[in-house]
């Protein structure tokens, strides 16, 4: 069967049809839907009401499972909810109901809705994120895309030039901190140290050059602080703006991946201590380093 992939928005964002992912994918379906992510950064699926075993088998078509652990959340292992294998982006607990307002596991997670690439704390960022909505909320909840090769393209030359060699530092800690979260143990201190990332990034199969920043960058190498976090700020404000921008308003069995090294996302408020948002993700390894880490 022929992928079929629609742009929805000016720069980036395919709706993809003719693809059941309760099914294997043949060799060339799987091709055609990484050659997709790779042009649109982000693909959406509607009416996928797959299991968690197809969702990992469809993941398996884009290289390896990066395992959630100790490095990406404050949950223990025995507050699972599912599977190791998978993220849990849920609002949920082991009883299924909805993280008391005060949870400290509900705190943390609010830096979700901060802009942030997945996995960008870690010394080897994420390639591509897949999250299946099953419970979606009734209003709210949404997901918002910006695409950081528009953001990139938009910049001036002075600011490309002076961007072009910058290493920024990526922790769970900053992130978190912006929200005013910093009641962390020693050990979670330890999980969330910080890693070296490169700001500007370039495709391995497009060539294209895009801005890598998040929530979770807190610090350039060699620059002071304040002065970081200032110019920071600045370019995520430009990288944010409307035009750069989609939302994805869920509806219920929706799949959407996107590319980490092309893309930011965050998702937006809704009433989480009354309704169940019931997400699951499946993120895969990225390749390499994007700079050298300190010793």
């Amino acid at each position: 069967m022929t992928v079929s992939i629609r742009q929805i928005h000016p720069f980036f964002v395919g709706e993809v049809a003719d693809v059941d992912l309760r099914r294997p994918l043949s060799e060339g379906e799987a091709a055609a839907i990484d050659a997709g992510i790779n042009k649109y950064a982000v693909a959406i699926f509607h009416g996928q009401d797959i299991t968690d075993e197809q969702q990992l088998a469809f993941s398996g078509n884009f290289g390896t499972i990066e395992l959630p652990g100790s490095a990406t959340n404050i949950t223990k292992a025995d507050e699972r909810r599912i599977r190791a294998d998978m993220a849990d982006v849920s609002n949920l607990d082991r009883d299924q109901r909805p993280f008391a307002r005060a949870d400290r596991r509900r705190m943390f997670n609010l830096g979700n809705r901060l802009w942030h690439s997945d996995s960008s704390f870690r010394a080897v960022p994420a390639k591509y994120s897949l999250l299946s909505g099953r419970i979606v909320p009734a209003e709210g909840g949404n997901t918002e895309f910006a695409d950081m090769r528009a953001a990139y393209d938009a910049l001036d030359a002075a600011t490309k030039a002076e961007i072009e060699d910058l290493v920024c530092e990526h922790s769970l800690l900053y992130s978190r901190g912006l929200l005013g979260f910093t009641e962390l143990t020693e050990a979670e201190k330890a999980s969330f140290k910080p890693v070296r990332q490169r700001l500007v990034r370039t495709h391995p199969v497009t060539g294209r050059k895009s801005l890598f920043l998040s929530s979770h960058a807190g610090a350039i190498v060699g620059w002071p602080m304040p002065e970081a976090r200032a110019f920071l700020r600045d370019l995520m404000e430009h990288a944010t703006q409307r035009e750069f921008v989609h939302v994805h308003v869920w509806r219920q069995h929706d799949l959407v991946i996107w590319d980490n090294r092309q893309t930011m996302h965050r998702v937006r408020r809704f009433d989480d201590v009354r309704e169940i948002r019931d997400m699951r993700r499946t993120t895969i390894k990225g390749e390499a380093m994007t700079a050298e880490q300190a010793a």
